[in-house]
């Protein structure tokens, strides 16, 4: 393995200082004063207090990466690695299908790599696709290191999935990660994505931005867990487009941090594109998570399914704000979406905020929103027949957020997802 840097092309200098400039005059958000900031407080945050992480010997580096925790337990076979930490990236050995007949390759690179060796590919979509502009997403822009790309040319498919793992370890500071993945017409791909700590004690702030763009009859599967020290910052810019006939199968679960916001996008710009979005959060402690999704229409005969779950322990709060959006174009769309969380302490707390912003006059949009305790009528049945307390409570946890797990078939996928969610239950609950 080895760290690798490159220089920046003129038009990705220019992105960067006009983002500098653009920062003194973009406010922070205000509590209950900046839509979408109703339920998150930061006003203890000081971004400046977080400067960027510093440049790391390269011994240090391959210790981090060498015994920091990882997500994901068990890789399939093949799997392509592309690792940073901080804001050094690792290259590490990558296996890519050869080149098809058309002479196209798949590529997986540092992004600031790819800038630089494929240009073309990167200038047309890199800023192109993220979400409205906040000094967080403007901070990103000018402030990324390193960063991941992942491009599936047309016709191509990935056969093994793609891993991009992120590691801070610097304390006291902040990292911006940038992911850019593109799949060009009918290309196949699933990109698995961690971001982590190396200790739990780390307090820093993570400020990342996640591009997506998936082409016609295109299929991207995206696995996204975020499991950080539980005294970091965590805010997110994330943004999906999918075009004709395009499939995109989200899954994203927030673990670990202490407070943060992430805003997650999915764009269905193409007739017939199909978008599905899996969350979940298990939270304790004095965590704070916040997800404010989208699921915009702006084509006719577009579907969305978007389904969270969440379970809340001791003083954890969590927030998530939806919202199906219709342009006049996105006639027959076929949208829903829900949230239902669990509360397992007295002062433990959830806000579920859907919408609908329709403007279409032939959909099919619903939503739905549950925030309970356990059923005492459940632990009831379930000690009736022999288990104890806290094993009944325990199964009534695991069939609660299983309904998230089989949303997806049999295989690498589905067998990760039980595996991290049962291991961030044995932390939840002791």
């Amino acid at each position: 393995m080895s760290t690798t840097t490159a220089p920046a092309p003129v038009w990705l200098s220019a992105l960067r200082s006009g983002a500098a400039e653009e920062l003194p005059n973009i406010a922070m958000p205000h509590f209950r004063g900046t839509p979408g900031w109703e339920f998150t407080e930061i006003p203890e945050l000081d971004l400046d207090a977080f400067p960027t992480a510093q440049t790391a010997d390269a011994s240090i580096v391959s210790t981090v990466v060498d015994d920091a925790p990882r997500v994901f337990d068990h890789l399939p076979e093949g799997t392509i690695r592309l690792t940073q930490v901080d804001h050094a990236v690792v290259r590490e050995s990558a296996a890519l299908p050869d080149p098809t007949a058309a002479g196209k390759q798949a590529i997986v690179l540092p992004l600031e790599t790819a800038a630089a060796e494929h240009p073309d590919l990167v200038e047309r979509y890199l800023g192109r696709i993220e979400t409205a502009r906040t000094p967080f997403t403007a901070r990103n822009d000018r402030d990324w290191v390193g960063g991941f790309f992942v491009y599936v040319p047309r016709g191509v498919t990935l056969d093994a999935p793609v891993l991009l793992t992120l590691i801070q370890d610097q304390a006291g500071r902040s990292v911006a990660p940038r992911t850019l993945i593109v799949l060009e017409d009918g290309a196949s791909a699933e990109v698995w994505s961690q971001t982590t700590s190396s200790s739990p004690e780390l307090e820093a702030l993570v400020n990342g931005v996640v591009e997506i763009h998936v082409g016609a009859n295109a299929r991207l599967r995206f696995v996204d867990v975020q499991d950080l020290s539980e005294k970091s910052w965590i805010f997110g810019a994330q943004r999906a487009t999918i075009d004709r006939d395009g499939w995109v199968d989200w899954i994203t679960l927030g673990l670990g941090s202490a407070k943060g916001k992430v805003f997650q996008e999915t764009s269905l710009d193409g007739a017939g594109a199909h978008g599905r979005v899996t969350g979940g959060y298990a939270t304790h402690g004095k965590q704070h998570l916040d997800f404010d999704t989208l699921q915009t229409h702006m084509a006719p005969n577009t579907t969305s399914d978007l389904a969270f779950r969440g379970v809340l322990a001791e003083k954890s709060s969590t927030v998530w704000r939806g919202m199906i959006k219709v342009d006049e174009k996105g006639q027959q769309t076929d949208a829903f979406q829900e949230s239902r969380n669990l509360l397992l302490g007295r002062k433990s707390h959830a806000d579920n905020i859907p919408g609908l912003e329709i403007a279409a006059n032939d959909v099919r949009c619903t939503h739905a929103a549950a925030i309970a305790q356990i059923d005492p009528e459940q632990l009831f049945y379930l000690r009736s027949r022999g288990l104890g307390l806290n094993a009944a409570r325990r199964l009534v946890i695991e069939g609660f957020l299983a309904e998230l797990v089989t949303r997806f078939e049999e295989g690498p996928v589905r067998e990760a997802l039980g595996e991290i969610l049962q291991r961030r239950m044995d932390a939840v609950l002791g």
